[in-house]
């Protein structure tokens, strides 16, 4: 008990800091910002390690983080090779090819207001459909390896990608589009010069939300039929085999995998999209 005394006592002290940090006078400050969330993680890093240490939990109930970092370290090279087949080939691939296929039918889409009327329903329908159901058939249809699951990614990318593409293809103005065309600017004059650059919030919108699911989805397809190798399959195996420290490492390789990428797109946001009230 006396451990879990001092988790509490961890938490209780680290949260005076970060408030005094949060409401002192550099509270708006970048370094500020930054340090507030890496001391609330080290808190809840805390806390975990000192209760499970202090009430003893078994390791298939929770493992502490020091069991998970000694895991994480002892298996790089596993960890390694599951990141590659499931974030860079699945998860990555099947973005790209649902991003891309979703931005040219978002063209098509914006010139036929038949197509707007009959794919949007469609997307929305398929879109609701649970990943758990679609998932092994397309694994039966692209086999086991990572092209069923970056089939899988695609599909669960495209219609999020669409829907937001197209809306923001919509959001100029009427008179925005007559001016335009006063100038004699072409279709895709206007498409490159106003309306696409007005989509952008729009587009990387879609592109965060898609990140997050590019992930999600690559490895739950693995649970459905996968190589030896893949998050989705380790996990998998090592909850059968009891292993909690390699299903939690490979968790944390999701979790920083997904942070980085989501990251990544929304340092691009910033400086495509500087001119957004959003970025000021």
């Amino acid at each position: 008990m006396t451990l879990v005394i001092a988790a509490f006592v961890l938490w209780a002290g680290l949260w005076y800091l970060n408030v005094q940090l949060a409401n002192g006078r550099g509270g708006d400050t970048r370094a500020v910002g930054l340090a507030v969330p890496v001391i609330f993680g080290l808190t809840l890093v805390g806390m975990w390690e000192l209760i499970v240490r202090g009430l003893e939990l078994p390791m298939v109930i929770l493992p502490a983080p020091s069991m998970i970092a000694a895991r994480f370290a002892s298996s790089i090279p596993t960890l390694w090779t599951d990141f590659v087949q499931t974030f860079v080939k699945g998860a990555l691939s099947g973005f790209a090819i649902g991003s891309l296929a979703a931005f040219l039918v978002a063209i098509l889409v914006d010139r036929s207001d038949f197509l707007r009327r009959g794919i949007l329903p469609v997307g929305s329908f398929v879109a609701a459909l649970p990943i758990v159901g679609t998932a092994p058939i397309l694994v039966m249809w692209y086999g086991f390896d990572w092209q069923s699951k970056a089939a899988v990614v695609t599909i669960m990318v495209f219609f999020p990608m669409l829907v937001n593409i197209t809306a923001g293809l919509q959001e100029t103005t009427q008179m925005q589009r007559d001016q335009i065309k006063t100038w004699a600017a072409s279709y895709w004059q206007g498409f490159w010069k106003l309306r696409l650059p007005a989509a952008m919030p729009f587009i990387f919108n879609g592109l965060k939300i898609s990140s997050t699911l590019a992930l999600i989805g690559a490895i739950v397809a693995e649970f459905f039929g996968s190589p030896i190798a893949g998050m989705g399959f380790r996990i998998s195996t090592s909850v059968g085999q009891l292993a909690l420290d390699m299903v939690w490492a490979e968790i944390v390789v999701a979790a920083l995998a997904g942070s980085l990428f989501y990251g990544a797109i929304a340092l691009v946001e910033r400086w495509v999209t500087f001119w957004h009230p959003s970025q000021r």
